[in-house]
Parts: C-alpha cells; sequence; structure tokens
C-alpha cells in the first residue's frame, strides 16, 4: 500500500453559503444559536485549479476536482454530490505536479475513463476563519469570510472578484446525535447573516461562479439520442441507458471493495448483455455485437470474485451448523482463510481490469450505442427511397422483441424438458445433471430480462413472468451455490490430503452441501409452473397487441 493511499482522507462536508458586499461586516457569530464563542481565528491565502474534462463531465455532474495550495489542508480534493450536504475525499499534494493521482481518481474512473483532464478554472481566496464552540469548547462549525478572485480558463472566460460567507458543520457536530441541533444552528445562522445584510448564494459552488456563462462554449458530452417516445426505439435505447448507468453507479463502489459491490456490478453487466441480446434486430451491427461479447468477458472476470465471495459465506454458515464439532482446527482455518485469500486475488484482478484501456473502451463504446444508436429501422430507411411511416416502423421493432420473447421462452422450456428428464437418471454424471439446472438458471435469467425489456418498450404486462422467472432464479440459485461450494470443499480436501491432513469433515460437509442443494431444488417444480402459466397468459396479450399494431401499420401504408 502507497503512502498516499494511506493519506487518503474522506469525510461528509455539510456547508451553506452567503454571498457579502464588501463593506458588509461580520457579525457577532456568537449570536448563532449553540454557538457561545470564537474559539479561534486565521487567515489563509488559498490557491486552487480545478480540473475536468474538456466537456465538463464532472462539473455537469456536480462534482469537483482541485488542486489546491496554502490553508491547512493543502492537496487534492474530490467533492460528490451525497444525500446530505457532499462527501469529500482528500489527499495530501506529495510530489509538486498537476497529474491527479490515480487514488482520487478512482471514484470518478468510470465517469472520465482516460480522456485527459485539463485546467478549467483558478480560484484564488483570502479567507478569514473563525472556529465556532458551544459552551463546552466543542467546535461545531467554521466561518469563513472568503475574498475570492477567479478566473474561468474555458473559451469565452473571464476574470471575477466577489466576497462570500461559508458556515461548514465541523466533524464533531455531524458526529452528534441530535441532528435537530445541527439544524437549529444552520436556521439561527441564516437568520444572523440575513439580518447583517448577506443573502442566500444562488451558486452551488466557488467552481461554478467562477465559470459563468463560459460553461456553454465548452462542448457537450454525448447524450441520449432524441428518439420518438412513443416508440420501442426509444424505450430500447432508454432501457440501455439505465443499465449503463446502474454500472457507472457501482463502478467506485467496487474499486473500493464495499460489501457485495462486486454482485450488484455483476448483475448490471450481465442484464445490460442480456437486454442487448433482446434487442437485436432493433439495434444492429458488428461493434454492437462487440459490445455484447466484451460485457460478457467483464462478467466473468467480476463472477471470479463473485463466486468466491459466495463461498466464504457458505462456509462460514457450514461452520456454524457443526454441532457435532468435527470441524478440526486446520479444516476450519482453511475453510476461513482459503477463500477470503482467493477473493482478494481476484478483486485485484477486477481493479486491475476497471483501469485498463480495454474498459474504458467498453465505457466508451456504450456511451456512443446510447447517443447513436444503430437502428435497423433507420438503415432500412436510408436504403429505401420509399417513406417508411411511424407506425411501420413500430410493428417492425415490436415483432423483433416479440420473436425474442418467443425464441427466450423456448430455450428456457428445451432446457427445463432436459433437466427434469434427466435428473433421475443416474447412469449420467451427476455433474452433467446438475449443469442441467444451471442451464436452466440462465435461461431464466434471460427470459427475465427479455420480459423486462418487452414490457418497457411495448404495451404488454410482463411483470407476473418477470416475478416467475426471478423466483426461479432465486430457487436454482441456493442450487448453484451450494453445486460451487461442494467444488470448492473437494479442492481443499484434495489439497489437505497432499500435505497429510485429516480431510474427514470436507467429506461430512461436502453431503451437507448436496442435502442443502436438493432442498432448494424441492421449489424448482412449482417456479416452472409459475413461469409456464404467466407466459401461457402473456402470449394471449402479445397476440392482441402484435394484431392491433399490425392493423395500424397497415393503415398508415394505405
Amino acid at each position: 500500500m502507497s503512502d498516499s493511499t494511506q493519506s487518503l482522507s474522506t469525510a461528509m462536508e455539510v456547508e451553506v453559503k452567503y454571498a457579502a458586499s464588501q463593506t458588509t461586516e461580520v457579525p457577532e457569530l456568537a449570536l448563532i444559536d449553540g454557538i457561545a464563542a470564537v474559539s479561534s481565528t486565521a487567515v489563509h491565502n488559498l490557491s486552487a485549479r480545478y480540473f475536468d474534462t474538456a466537456d465538463l463531465r464532472l462539473t455537469r455532474s456536480k462534482i469537483t476536482l482541485r488542486r489546491r495550495t496554502g490553508g491547512k489542508d493543502a492537496g487534492w480534493h474530490l467533492k460528490l454530490p451525497a444525500e446530505h450536504g457532499r462527501m469529500e475525499i482528500a489527499l495530501p499534494l506529495g510530489a509538486e505536479s498537476e497529474q491527479a493521482p490515480a487514488e482520487i481518481l478512482n471514484p470518478i474512473r468510470a465517469i472520465v475513463r482516460d480522456l485527459p483532464l485539463q485546467v478549467i478554472a483558478q480560484v484564488d481566496n483570502e479567507r478569514h476563519e473563525s472556529v465556532l464552540a458551544d459552551d463546552s469548547g466543542t467546535p461545531l462549525a467554521e466561518f469563513c469570510d472568503d475574498h475570492v478572485t477567479a478566473w474561468s480558463l474555458l473559451p469565452a472566460g473571464t476574470k471575477q472578484m466577489w466576497r462570500e460567507w461559508e458556515l461548514e458543520l465541523t466533524q464533531e457536530a455531524l458526529e452528534r446525535e441530535d441532528t435537530s441541533l445541527n439544524a437549529q444552528l444552520l436556521q439561527s445562522a441564516h437568520q444572523v447573516f440575513q439580518e447583517a445584510g448577506a443573502v442566500a448564494s444562488d451558486s452551488p459552488s466557488k467552481l461554478v461562479a467562477a465559470l459563468g456563462n463560459s460553461i456553454n462554449y465548452a462542448p457537450l458530452p454525448p447524450a441520449m439520442a432524441e428518439l420518438d417516445p412513443d416508440t420501442a426505439a426509444h424505450a430500447v435505447v432508454n432501457a440501455l441507458r439505465i443499465n449503463r448507468d446502474r454500472l457507472l453507479e457501482v463502478d467506485p463502489a467496487v474499486r473500493r471493495d464495499d460489501y457485495d459491490s462486486v454482485h450488484q456490478m455483476r448483475v448490471a453487466t450481465r442484464e445490460l448483455r442480456s437486454l442487448m441480446q433482446t434487442f437485436e434486430g432493433i439495434l444492429v451491427g458488428e461493434e454492437y455485437l462487440e459490445l455484447e461479447e466484451e460485457l460478457k468477458l467483464l462478467a466473468a472476470t467480476l463472477g471470479v470474485a463473485r463466486d468466491a465471495e459466495v463461498v466464504a459465506e457458505r462456509f462460514q454458515m457450514l461452520i456454524g451448523l457443526d454441532d457435532d464439532h468435527i470441524i478440526d482446527e486446520a479444516a476450519s482455518t482453511h475453510l476461513e482463510n482459503d477463500m477470503q485469500r482467493k477473493y482478494e486475488r481476484a478483486h485485484r484482478t477486477i481493479v486491475r481490469v476497471l483501469n485498463s484501456k480495454r474498459y474504458f473502451a467498453l465505457l466508451a463504446g456504450l456511451e456512443n450505442l446510447i447517443a447513436h444508436p444503430p437502428l435497423a429501422s433507420a438503415e432500412q430507411r436510408s436504403e429505401v427511397e420509399e417513406d417508411v411511416t411511424k407506425e411501420q416502423v413500430k410493428f417492425e421493432e415490436e415483432s423483433a422483441l416479440f420473436e425474442h420473447l418467443d425464441s427466450a421462452y423456448k430455450k428456457l422450456m428445451k432446457r427445463h424438458n432436459v433437466a427434469v428428464s434427466e435428473w433421475e437418471e443416474t447412469e449420467t454424471p451427476l455433474r452433467e445433471r446438475e449443469e442441467n439446472f444451471h442451464n436452466m438458471r440462465k435461461a431464466a435469467k434471460k427470459l427475465r430480462y427479455s420480459a423486462d425489456a418487452v414490457g418497457r418498450a411495448t404495451g404488454l404486462k410482463t411483470k407476473d413472468l418477470y416475478a416467475a422467472c426471478k423466483k426461479m432464479q432465486s430457487v436454482l440459485g441456493d442450487f448453484q451455490d451450494s453445486v460451487t461450494s461442494r467444488d470448492e470443499l473437494l479442492a481443499l480436501a484434495t489439497s489437505a490430503r497432499k500435505h497429510v491432513e485429516d480431510t474427514f469433515a470436507y467429506g461430512v460437509l461436502y453431503q451437507r452441501e448436496r442435502e442443502l442443494g436438493a432442498e432448494a431444488l424441492r421449489g424448482y417444480a412449482e417456479a416452472a409452473r409459475d413461469i409456464e402459466s404467466a407466459y401461457k397468459k402473456l402470449a394471449k396479450s402479445k397476440k392482441r397487441e402484435a394484431a392491433r399494431t399490425a392493423a395500424k401499420a397497415k393503415k398508415s401504408a394505405r
């Protein structure tokens, strides 16, 4: 671990800003409720340079990245939106370089990728700081009287000067059990400042104030294509955008190794890929297919860590079930530690992948796909001279979606029949019979995502089918977890045998996992019936919807 990583700090920032004229006098700060005295004062000369991409991706996402010198917290600062206030991540300056360190970029890497960062503004500030304390001497807030000189370095940028007051709650205040006291303090400060002649600032940050109208001269980042909201194409592209956004949202959590974040990114990746497969026929092209393949590879990388995470949790569960104390010390150590080490290795691989040019290219490809969707209908219109009506396009798009839904259901039923018919055939190796149910689970997942996509893009009500597939996924997910756990138990037993360790506990736990897997399958038949019933009901609605759309298309073609 590098020194810079050790120095990284994170804190919640809750502050209010007020505009004040150069002649406005600072009021008696002890008039604020909860404040007994000004415990200390200081003057700091601060200079900050703000960084962003050329199209201002950070600024437009209400994120600021700056390198500041002077004052008590000189360093790199990244400020992110939070539910209450903002989250600030800070890193000391270290080497005199204007290249942002990797540690400070990790939380925003999915936004900026490997795009070059440039200085977009400089803000110099003469800060008159007062620490405000309660009657016990505990600092509750910092009041800053800022005299600001700022330059926008964007095209048409100008120099500006202004004065503003900031009141920021301290960590001691934020950690108080009675948070209503903080609200009272801020409300009281608002009254005191207004009576002194200051007004609430209409700018959320010094950066936004510094940029002013020059932000309008910066290029815009790619946005979702403007499509007719009544078309299936719009619903398709919007569904891809929503799932792409989920991927971006969980990216920093995976890098931090937050609990369950790898699982959430894997789900987002798989769902995005499944949606893209469902939308084939509406969206076309080689690049589209290549993106699907890249998502598959990313999901596989995430899967190694996720499987290790799941098995580690199952091992903890098995240890908890050991009421007859058959797990010896050596086996217990392996069960508690080996999978964790495997997960840690896999997570390091994930972080390397998330920092790779290939991953950045995937994100760029998804961005381009959403901004410039390769619609089959658009290509058709360019290939023929006759006009294609909106209703005809809608009919073609919905027909493609319905075909994918039918295909996904037929594939699921085929796998269901194989899984059920071969399960009792003991001549077939157990691994193959279990793999049939794993394939069935993947088919249920595909059908679930297809149902969701078709429901969003058409008038069909697919919630029942979606819920039935989700139920099947849950049943077979528990079953597959037991299978994966058994595989690892077998590997542990093999390793223990080589090291002349007792393997009895592994055998007992292996059998327990077989029993747990069989128990999970007891819900399979009901889940399969629910899917079949939901699809039959949906098929009737689908037939009516297709007929209505076809009639409109035929009428418009006359």
